[in-house]
This record gives structure tokens, sequence and C-alpha cells, in this order.
């Protein structure tokens, strides 16, 4: 090996070395940040309350029973919702959580992106309780590489009283990372098949919905027991708990109930910007879809639309819906 090759090999390893000492040093010091509180004495903006219940039964469109009359609970996945501070923030916040994240961003973590979070209940939450919380910052990971760009997860966890009772834990994760250099794909010779479609998860819970697509036609789950309506499909009726449940075929007719304008990011198979939208049926359940028919700028919330079958591929038919010439 020449002098010259044995001084590079030198070099390249005592800057991995370095390097490795770096990491483990900033690891260190976010790892010292494990335990110390993120909220103490937190307090809920609003008792637990109907008319919050409502909204968020109207937008998740359950109708269980338990959550309306002079017994009512709140949905218990509500339970980081009576914890939010808003605009305003809370009072009760520690610096420590902010100190962790100026740390991450100094490390070249600039970026964040919520990532999952797990709740536990341990009580029923009802109308006119006072919810207060503690937060204590759980975990932060080593560093991880992942598609978007590596960085490290934090998790903190959210323990949650309703009078002083403890009435569930919320962990939430989130994911600080540097963003992966871009790298535009090569081009396609002549002839080459552009990115497949992702392809739909079909089980047998939602197999009559996709063998009805086959068809030409737009199966709603109906509750045997109570006749409610049910989209997508689910194994059990979420008004009765009923299993049994039989099909309407719906109409096809339906309005924009909400929608959004994808920009970012990009995905393959998919040209951005393209409108997603949350498509009310005439039957009354709601589906996404993609909306046809209009440039993606011209959707609009109560914008009528039909039913029609988009031939994707060889192997993929969808249901979109194509907007109606007002």
């Amino acid at each position: 090996m020449s002098t010259d090759r044995a001084t590079a090999d030198r070099a390249t390893a005592a800057e991995a070395s370095d390097a490795a000492a770096r990491e483990a040093e900033l690891l260190r010091r976010l790892r010292a940040f494990e335990g110390r509180p993120a909220a103490t004495g937190g307090r809920g903006k609003d008792p637990v309350n109907a008319p919050m219940i409502r909204h968020w039964c109207e937008a998740m469109g359950d109708t269980n029973p338990a959550y309306t009359g002079p017994d009512a609970i709140a949905p218990p996945t509500m339970l980081q919702a009576w914890t939010m501070g808003g605009l305003s923030g809370h009072t009760g916040r520690t610096s420590a959580y902010d100190e962790l994240l100026a740390l991450l961003d100094g490390a070249g973590c600039t970026s964040v992106v919520a990532t999952d979070c797990e709740q536990e209940y341990l009580r029923p939450l009802r109308p006119g309780d006072e919810v207060t919380f503690d937060a204590v910052i759980e975990s932060v990971s080593p560093r991880k590489t992942t598609k978007l760009g590596t960085g490290h997860f934090v998790t903190t966890r959210m323990d949650v009283r309703a009078n002083g009772e403890p009435a569930g834990t919320h962990r939430f994760r989130i994911l600080k990372y540097a963003p992966a250099a871009h790298r535009p794909a090569p081009p396609k010779p002549a002839g080459t098949a552009g990115p497949q479609r992702p392809r739909p998860v079909v089980n047998r819970d939602n197999q009559g919905f996709w063998d009805g697509v086959r068809d030409h036609r737009l199966l709603i789950q109906r509750c045997t027991a109570c006749a409610t309506l049910r989209f997508p499909w689910l194994p059990g009726c979420n008004a009765c708990s009923s299993p049994g449940w039989d099909t309407v075929e719906a109409s096809g007719a339906g309005t924009v109930f909400s929608y959004v304008v994808m920009h970012h990011p990009p995905f393959p198979a998919f040209d951005p910007p393209y409108a997603v939208a949350l498509v009310e049926l005439a039957e009354g359940v709601r589906m996404i879809s993609n909306i046809t028919g209009v440039p993606y700028d011209k959707v609009r919330i109560g914008l009528p639309v039909r039913l029609e079958f988009l031939r994707v591929d060889d192997t993929l038919e969808l249901p979109v819906f194509r907007a109606e010439a007002g």
C-alpha cells in the first residue's frame, strides 16, 4: 500500500471516529432530557362539555348513543382534545421541551413530523369533568434513518386527570429530522410504464366492497339489526354493535363535504397538485375519493358530484367522483 493511500485511510478512520464521538455526545445530551417535565399543573381550557362531544361525533360520523343524553360520556379518543391549549397555549408548559427541540435544531434536525400516539383509558370522561394534566419527556431515540431523513424520535407522556382522579395516559411521538437530499429520478426510457398506483388492502372485512367495485356497484353496509348505514366497511355496527349486515347500492349522487389539495410530498404515480375530497353520498355516509372533471383549484365544498369508475391499470379500478356541470 502506498504512503498516500495509508494516510488517506487513516484520515478517513479518524473522521469516522470523530463523527461517532459527536453523535454519542449529542445522544447523551438529548437523553439528559428524559424524565424532565414538559408541562406541570396543566388545566383544560374548558370542562368536558356536550357541544364539543357533539362536534367530534359529527366530524367522525360516530352515532354511538353512549355519547348523547343525560348519562353521556365523551368518546375515549377525545382524551387529548380536552388538554389542548388552542392558539393561546398553556401556562403550565415548561422550557425543557423547547430546549430539547432547539438542541435538535442545532444538530441539523430542523424538520418535524408527528408519527403516532398511544392512549390508555382509566375512566370515562363526562360533561362537567374538570381536566388537569402533567406531561413528561419520556424518551429520545438514537439517530434513526427514515425515508424523510435522519433524526430522533421524541416521545412525551401526558397523564390526564378528571376532577383529580386518573383518567388516562396519552403518549405522543414525533420525529425531528434532517431532511434527506432530494434526488430527481433519472429519466425513464421511452415506452417504460410509470410507477404503479398503490394497491388497496383487501381483506375479509371489505372483500364485498371491492367485489362491488369490480361490478361497477358502490355498496354500502347496512346493519340488519338497526338499519344504520356505515362506510367504510366494518365487521360490526358502530351504532348497536350487531355483527349482522347486508348491503344497499349507492345511487352515485353526492356532494363535496370537505377537501384538501395535495402539493407535497410527492408520491409515485401521483402528479401534484391534486384534490382529495370527503364526499357525502346521497345516502348520508361519507367516503374519501378523487374528484375528476374539474381542475384541482375549482373543487369547492358543496360541489355536486356523480360516481364513476376509473380504470387505473390492467388490475385496478377505483370509484371516483366527477363534478357535475353547474
